[in-house]
């Protein structure tokens, strides 16, 4: 037995005692199941996934349920699972399969990579898990499993080093039970060689690990270069009127929070004040800077300032017009809005149902 035959072997043997094989993905496996499933679990744990999964199955059960939804409707059900554009992505993606390819995701790597937010590692999951097509993957648990066992130095986020694990994901990739070891390479990476003190005396792989024998496990897959994350201040205008509802603006697709719902946003307090001024014919006086709420991003931390005013009349909806263009909108707080809405602002909103009267006095 070869090396690449043995290190499958082991895989499998592994997985058919140990692996994965009741998360709702893994049950009636079609192309949009584990689509759904792959988008979702990029960046986010299983157990966060699940609920959301199910959730989301529940409301589009199928690619053209998907694609005839309206798009707040899809950002909603993603509150909470953060990369937003993850779930714009899917819905355009649903859209081009339904319109370009007949409702059927194509078996084709480059078609499935052509299409929104589908790279590589998704596409191959795609065609190795529902269709037992060999593919190779390269997500995050199945990069650190390479990387450790073929100690392989540096960041993966570097082109040079990325391209060395693909060669070796396309090598140890068997042609028989593909769908059994891609799940096994995966599920190896996520219960035993963890990030942090992996179980390597449980691992089928442990006699050929080149990162183990060295004592070095901790070492791979190299670490992102640090860099200190810099803080953008953003001042929030929260205007809220009776009978308990709160004005809010839908953001560009593109950007942090894109095609989102939340409180009008300024670069700093005197523009925000300004603004209800003009546009809500309020005195600045009757604002109010509740404590700011920090939220960091990958690449910054947000430190939002939100400024209270409250509306006693129906003043400040006077010219319908002018809200349609800048693309405000009063929802009620009670029930909250069914639309996409940043976990940040999911918060700033329940706080605001308690405060809120429900009517004029």
């Amino acid at each position: 037995m070869s090396a690449k035959e043995h290190i499958a072997a082991s895989l499998l043997d592994w997985f058919d005692h140990y692996g994965r094989k009741d998360l709702p993905w893994q049950t009636d496996r079609t192309p949009y199941r584990v689509w759904v499933s792959e988008i979702m679990l990029q960046q986010t744990q299983v157990n966060t996934v699940i609920p959301f999964y199910e959730r989301f199955m529940k409301n589009f059960p199928d690619i053209a349920a998907l694609a005839n939804a309206a798009e707040d409707a899809v950002l909603h059900l993603w509150t909470g699972l953060g990369y937003y554009a993850r779930a714009r992505n899917l819905h355009r993606c649903a859209k081009q399969v339904c319109e370009a390819h007949g409702g059927v995701f194509p078996t084709n790597l480059a078609e499935l990579e052509a299409l929104p937010g589908i790279g590589r590692s998704t596409a191959g999951a795609i065609l190795a898990l529902a269709l037992e097509i060999r593919a190779p993957i390269l997500d995050g648990n199945v990069k650190r499993v390479l990387a450790r066992y073929h100690a392989v130095e540096g960041w993966p986020g570097q082109r040079a080093v990325v391209n060395i694990l693909w060669q070796h994901a396309e090598h140890h990739t068997p042609r028989e039970r593909v769908t059994d070891y891609t799940q096994a390479i995966m599920d190896l990476g996520a219960t035993c060689c963890t990030r942090s003190q992996p179980r390597c005396q449980q691992c089928p792989l442990e006699p050929g690990c080149a990162a183990r024998a060295l004592s070095r496990q901790a070492d791979f897959p190299g670490r992102k270069p640090r860099k200190q994350i810099p803080t953008r201040q953003r001042w929030l205008a929260v205007v809220t009127r009776a009978p308990g509802e709160v004005l809010l603006q839908k953001r560009p697709n593109s950007g942090i929070w894109g095609g989102l719902w939340a409180p009008p946003e300024f670069e700093d307090e005197i523009a925000a004040r300004g603004w209800i001024a003009r546009t809500l014919s309020l005195s600045p006086d009757d604002c109010r800077i509740n404590p700011p709420f920090v939220h960091t991003f990958t690449h910054f931390k947000l430190e939002a300032h939100p400024i209270r005013v409250h509306c006693e009349t129906s003043r400040a909806i006077a010219n319908d017009v002018e809200y349609v263009a800048l693309n405000l909108r009063w929802f009620s707080l009670r029930p909250p809005p069914s639309v996409g809405l940043p976990a940040p602002i999911v918060r700033l909103l329940t706080g605001l149902s308690r405060e809120t009267p429900l009517r004029s006095d």
